[in-house]
């Protein structure tokens, strides 16, 4: 997936998060999304998911030459981030299950495939809010890069991962990058080595110009 932004821009009552964003994002690019807390990481992450529409500006994506509609752009996309939720009353079995309905998972990975990359197998039982947090977030990354999706957006992936966990959330990028648009906002740099790419969300900012 090709991600296209022209003067994209979000403001919130008479607040603007972010001006004039003019960003190109391709495949087999990982791209990292950089600045201090509450500066508008997320709110970008959100409108290239499609999940936010811009107040102003364009954003437009593409699968080969082929513009994909605004509408339809969820279906290429996967996307973790903390204020995500887990349907925490499905057991790890009926998650997987339940997650397999909308998405496949890539090269005909199995639910049991998924279990033993997690590293899950006395807890496929278990219900997901008897989970920890660590664990909690392992499974929202792993569902968002097994997924069959051009492009993966990461929001502050190692949220609540001890050292093990960041181990594991680097070797899986590593195994399930190929060539897809990756793009992970972070201001950890741990979260970001594999990133060729930087954006930094303070370009996008203008406090002093007024909002209209």
């Amino acid at each position: 997936m090709r991600i296209e932004t022209n003067g994209m821009g979000k403001r919130y009552r008479r607040e603007w998060i972010l001006r004039q964003a003019d960003l190109q994002l391709l495949p087999g690019h990982a791209y990292a999304i950089t600045g201090p807390n509450g500066a508008g990481k997320s709110t970008l992450l959100r409108l290239l998911s499609g999940h936010l529409t811009p107040s102003k500006g364009s954003i437009r994506f593409f699968d080969a030459q082929s513009e994909i509609p605004t509408a339809e752009a969820y279906r290429h996309i996967s996307y973790a981030a903390p204020y995500i939720e887990l349907i925490e009353e499905l057991t790890l079995r009926e998650s997987l299950q339940f997650h397999r309905q909308f998405r496949p998972f890539l090269n005909g990975m199995t639910d049991k495939d998924i279990i033993e990359l997690l590293a899950f197998r006395k807890a496929e039982d278990k219900q997901i809010r008897h989970f920890s947090s660590g664990m909690k977030q392992r499974l929202k990354l792993a569902l968002a890069l097994c997924s069959d999706a051009s492009a993966v957006l990461l929001d502050e992936p190692t949220t609540n991962l001890d050292r093990q966990g960041m181990d594991w959330y680097h070797n899986l990028v590593k195994t399930m990058r190929g060539d897809r648009l990756l793009i992970v906002a972070s201001n950890v740099e741990e979260d970001l080595q594999f990133c060729e790419e930087r954006i930094d969300i303070l370009a996008f900012k203008n406090p002093a110009t007024p909002a209209r």
